[in-house]
């Protein structure tokens, strides 16, 4: 923004009538705030949830899980460690960090409701 722009877009505030007084300052406060608190329930709320819902999850995967990763291969599980897993998807076995589960669809020894 140039200068002469902003030069226009103050001379557009209105002006302090002589007498009044100056609104409070926390009145100018108020519209930040609400983008701050809106800002937080919106996004950041929801994706905070959201990663302690995955790590949950990945806590909970065992050995006969059957699960889909982020890069859409369906395996079996076959051994977990500390950060990696070991899965068998068709006649091939990985071995893949734990952060690479996007869902599991079937628990060992349970059938899926989908």
């Amino acid at each position: 923004m140039s200068l002469v722009n902003l030069n226009t877009v103050l001379a557009l505030a209105p002006p302090a009538q002589p007498g009044q007084p100056q609104p409070p300052i926390w009145t100018s406060l108020v519209v930040p705030i609400l983008l701050v608190v809106v800002f937080y329930f919106a996004l950041l709320r929801p994706q905070q949830r959201k990663q302690k819902q995955h790590a949950e999850l990945l806590k909970t995967v065992r050995p006969g899980d059957k699960i889909v990763t982020t890069g859409g291969v369906v395996a079996v599980v076959v051994t977990v460690k500390e950060k990696t897993l070991s899965i068998r998807s068709a006649d091939s076995k990985f071995e893949i960090t734990k952060s690479a589960v996007a869902e599991i669809t079937e628990r060992s020894g349970e059938s899926s409701e989908s």
